[in-house]
């Protein structure tokens, strides 16, 4: 499929391909879909930013379902950016994407990405790494997640999703620390225990219904529930 760039050479060039693209059924006037496999990424394979944007198409395998953490961008207090390891050796790591959003990473990279393997899978406008400060600018951050109702949330909190919905798989302490980057337990552990505080409150409510069920004088609610062989 054609891949088409961030900027164009003259107005014209911009127009065809744009006409071309309404043609094909891929352009969208009303929301830009640039960044949506940026945020879903984020979220379903827990990356931090430094590594989402550092993200080369040659990290991305659709047909393994999974994605390769090999570096990661860090903005320096003076303004640069500098490529460099992850935040961790354990940074380092090979993430499984989920199915239910390869057809939205395959339609960003056919559409989105160049063809060589080393184009960034998420570019600025120009073509080089984006910065979070133009990513905000650009998707309107805080004034949509404003109007969801979610005011405050950053783009860090995709990453603690996606870690607690992989804590809630059930999944073990080393699998987790694997899959999140970590290279220490506690940060984990974190994980689990929220897990776990969740699985508490449950049990708790379902303890509070067989409470409220005895007190309306249904005595043998708790034992009608226990098979008797």
């Amino acid at each position: 499929m054609r891949t088409y760039p961030e900027i164009f050479l003259t107005r014209a060039a911009a127009e065809r391909a744009l006409w071309k693209m309404v043609m094909e059924g891929k352009a969208d006037a009303t929301q830009d879909r640039r960044f949506r496999a940026m945020v879903l990424l984020a979220t379903f394979a827990s990356l931090r930013w430094g590594e989402v944007s550092a993200l080369r198409r040659m990290d991305v395998d659709l047909e393994a379902r999974t994605v390769r953490v090999r570096v990661a961008f860090v903005e320096r207090s003076a303004g640069g950016l500098v490529l460099g390891p992850p935040k961790s050796e354990a940074g380092r790591r090979t993430v499984g994407i989920p199915q239910s959003i390869v057809p939205i990473l395959r339609e960003h990279m056919d559409t989105y990405v160049q063809d060589e393997p080393g184009a960034l899978m998420f570019p600025a406008a120009k073509g080089g790494p984006i910065r979070r400060s133009g990513f905000n600018i650009r998707t309107r951050w805080v004034d949509v997640v404003t109007e969801m109702g979610l005011t405050g949330l950053h783009f860090h909190d995709l990453r603690h999703t996606g870690n607690m919905l992989a804590a809630e798989s059930g999944a073990g302490l080393k699998d987790l620390m694997a899959r999140m980057g970590h290279d220490n337990v506690r940060a984990a552990m974190i994980y689990q225990h929220a897990v776990r505080g969740a699985d508490e409150a449950i049990t708790n409510a379902i303890d509070r219904q067989l409470e409220a069920r005895d007190d309306d004088g249904d005595e043998g609610t708790t034992g009608a529930l226990v098979p008797t062989g």
